[in-house]
């Protein structure tokens, strides 16, 4: 049987919704981030070196990183349902949303995530005013250029296409929704109506409640 390694508030999050939507079944093995460094538990570890979430264990396959996890399942168990095939038009757009919610969307909103916290955390006075004028300028001269034009890239596709690969719901939705929830959360996207209708529809359909119900805590939904 397919097993989910699901920690709580994370990307897994997405798999159990792939999953649902597939209709396929599987088993939730649920691990709980550390109250005080929100890192995910030691004994993922013993399922995969890295020990982050999610990772698919499929008979005596082990499957990590999000968009290779909703791959595999899309070619091995999709029968034509979230995973274009190669003849089909929506493919190409499928492969680049695919990649582009880690490879792009993700990476500066770490780091506006992670600064934040390190100057929310810092302390003396002094060093706290340091971290406050460090966040401040990496933020006007990186981050927020970055994330508006991601942002604004995103919003216009949006507004043309229902879903991110065309016509119908595919894997790259499924990718793609953790990084717009989270941004959504966050208040982040407010001036983008196409990214807020759209996190709306994900959130409306049947297989993401479900999958919610199944997960537990996710604070993006």
């Amino acid at each position: 049987m397919l097993q989910v390694h699901h920690l709580n508030n994370s990307r897994s999050q997405r798999i159990l919704w792939m999953l649902e939507e597939l209709e396929l079944d599987y088993e939730i093995v649920k691990y709980q981030r550390d109250s005080q460094t929100m890192l995910a538990p030691d004994s993922l570890k013993q399922v995969h070196p890295l020990g982050k979430s999610p990772i698919l264990t499929d008979g005596d396959k082990t499957i990590a990183e999000s968009g290779a996890i909703i791959d595999y399942l899309g070619r091995c168990y999709g029968d034509g349902l979230l995973r274009p095939t190669e003849a089909e038009e929506g493919y190409q757009d499928y492969q680049y949303w695919l990649h582009f919610a880690e490879g792009s969307m993700m990476s500066p909103m770490l780091i506006k995530l992670v600064l934040q916290k390190v100057e929310d955390n810092a302390a003396p006075f002094f060093v706290k005013f340091i971290a406050k004028q460090i966040n401040k300028k990496v933020n006007q001269n990186f981050i927020h250029p970055n994330l508006t034009r991601l942002f604004a890239y995103v919003d216009t596709h949006l507004a043309v296409n229902e879903w991110f690969a065309g016509g119908k719901l595919t894997g790259a939705d499924i990718q793609m929704s953790f990084p717009l929830e989270a941004a959504a959360h966050r208040g982040i996207v407010d001036k983008y109506p196409a990214i807020l209708n759209y996190v709306a529809k994900i959130h409306a359909k049947d297989a993401y409640k479900v999958a919610l119900e199944k997960g537990g805590e996710y604070e993006f939904a």
